[in-house]
């Protein structure tokens, strides 16, 4: 019961994160293109790369590794919500704009994944 308690306020903490990063993107990008969405999604990536690495590499507790992993980057990032806003653009007519967000999405958390490796083995020396 203690992990799923770490999980859940690690998991709270992620969303937060996600709401703010949402309205940040909004502000200074605009509300055309999910910028919000495409941000968080690679951000997770990346660091589910790096953290996965971290926590395998130098043996972190199930527990710690749980909770930042399934909890602060699950409620980070937003399958759903890319899913949902690509399909919008789609209804509305934005051909262009939705498979651009398809296209970034996907090779963009490949190439986030991978240097979240990359970096935590530069960092690990591993």
């Amino acid at each position: 019961m203690e992990r799923l308690f770490w999980i859940c306020l690690a998991g709270a903490a992620g969303t937060g994160a996600r709401y703010l990063v949402a309205l940040w993107a909004a502000q200074r990008l605009g509300s055309a293109f999910p910028y919000g969405t495409l941000i968080v999604n690679l951000l997770g990536c990346f660091a589910i790369a790096a953290v996965m690495h971290a926590a395998l590499t130098l043996s972190w507790s199930p527990t710690v590794r749980s909770a930042i992993t399934i909890g602060f980057i699950g409620g980070l990032t937003t399958y759903s919500s890319f899913n949902y806003e690509t399909s919008r653009l789609l209804e509305e007519g934005a051909m262009g704009a939705a498979a651009l967000n398809a296209t970034v999405t996907l090779v963009g958390a490949f190439v986030a994944g991978w240097l979240g490796l990359f970096c935590a083995k530069q960092l690990l020396g591993q």
